[in-house]
């Protein structure tokens, strides 16, 4: 009988004790679960509706396809007539430099360029068919243009490696369009545009230099040719002199062909006598062209007229070597559209559950809120 009292004297002790009281701030996660399942028929229904909406976005979303191509400086195979034709002017004595590195430099330039950019797209035939039929006024065909060439991009490949040293120089030019053929084609028309205009304005320049020297060279000729001529015409008025001088001392015939010792005038000779000196002069006073008695004058008359019968022909060369070619894009920009759908029906369950989650406490409030003003009334 003892041992039973002191059992139920345990008992009423740990009854004696109050109940644990639950925390306002726990969370119970199987009631929030129970909460969601229960409503899981509005949580599906809205995930598929956000999904749908997202399907339709991604197929509303403009399209964005960008072709590209890699170019590098020009190789030796590919000027083999424009280096014959420098060779030629070289051999004439023209100093050109013209080198692959400056030439590709100067089609990045003229790539690079907004004026160039915009006079192609303006006589393109792709902006010809974007506004055909369309009735704009030249302020907003100048704002469709500039918005267009910002998708038309040059960017150095080696920019990025800062701590590597780059074998070669290369570029990654690039263009977006609505369309993938789009893109390809004017990526490709606008490189053979400004190729056109590179190797135009490379063998004008080229010409220039010819046309230049051409013409130092023949005015340096003319006064060379006036130089000796005065000198010529100088040279006889002497030998004038020294034909009276001659005939007056009675000097017919060379003093060196009697024995004659005579100091001679170095202005004006009289060692050949009056007989020399008269067919001297009747040699020099036969010259019509400084040239036949001027070895020097005769070189340069050539090397002058192998210039005026040199002719820089349009040489075909590339400024450039293709290492890949403007590409047909096979991907387009920005997300797929399974990515976009993921990400709507994501979007769709958070608000989902957000909105069931939130109901409940709503109600869950509510409910609280009644039962303590029935309690204090």
């Amino acid at each position: 009988m003892s041992s039973l009292n002191i059992k139920q004297d345990n008992v009423s002790e740990f009854t004696g004790y109050p109940q644990p009281t639950a925390n306002a701030n726990e969370i119970d996660l199987v009631n929030l679960i129970e909460i969601l399942w229960l409503a899981r028929t509005k949580i599906i229904a809205t995930v598929f509706a956000f999904a749908c909406v997202g399907i339709l976005v991604s197929f509303l979303l403009p399209q964005k396809w960008t072709s590209q191509a890699i170019v590098t400086p020009a190789e030796a195979v590919q000027w083999q007539g424009l280096e014959n034709t420098l060779t030629k002017l070289r051999v004439l004595d023209m100093d050109i430099s013209v080198s692959r590195g400056d030439v590709f430099n100067l089609f990045i330039k003229k790539f690079q360029s907004p004026s160039l950019l915009e006079e192609y797209l303006r006589s393109s035939p792709y902006v010809m068919e974007q506004l055909k039929g369309a009735d704009i006024d030249e302020m907003e065909l100048h704002q469709a243009i500039v918005r267009l060439s910002e998708k038309m991009k040059a960017v150095d490949t080696n920019l990025g490696k800062k701590n590597e040293t780059s074998l070669y120089t290369s570029w990654t030019l690039s263009f977006t369009a609505p369309q993938a053929e789009e893109a390809q084609s004017v990526l490709k028309g606008y490189i053979q545009y400004i190729s056109a205009l590179v190797v135009k304005e490379t063998l004008e320049d080229i010409r220039n230099k010819l046309s230049i020297k051409t013409s130092y060279e023949k005015e340096r000729l003319e006064m060379d040719r006036v130089r000796l001529k005065n000198q010529l015409e100088a040279n006889i008025q002497r030998l004038n002199y020294s034909l009276e001088i001659a005939n007056a001392a009675g000097i017919k015939k060379p003093v060196y062909s009697n024995g004659q010792a005579v100091k001679d005038d170095p202005d004006f000779s009289i060692s050949l006598g009056a007989d020399g000196i008269e067919r001297k002069l009747e040699i020099e006073k036969s010259v019509t062209d400084v040239a036949e008695i001027n070895g020097e004058l005769r070189n340069r008359q050539y090397h002058v007229e192998q210039l005026l019968a040199m002719n820089v022909g349009d040489v075909t060369f590339t400024p450039f070597k293709y290492q890949l070619s403007p590409s047909l894009p096979v991907k387009k920009d920005g997300p797929a559209k399974s990515m976009i759908v993921i990400l709507a029906a994501l979007l769709g369950g958070i608000v989902a559950c957000g909105g069931v989650l939130l109901n409940y406490a709503m109600v869950s409030r509510k409910q609280k809120m009644t039962f303590i003003d029935q309690q204090l009334v």
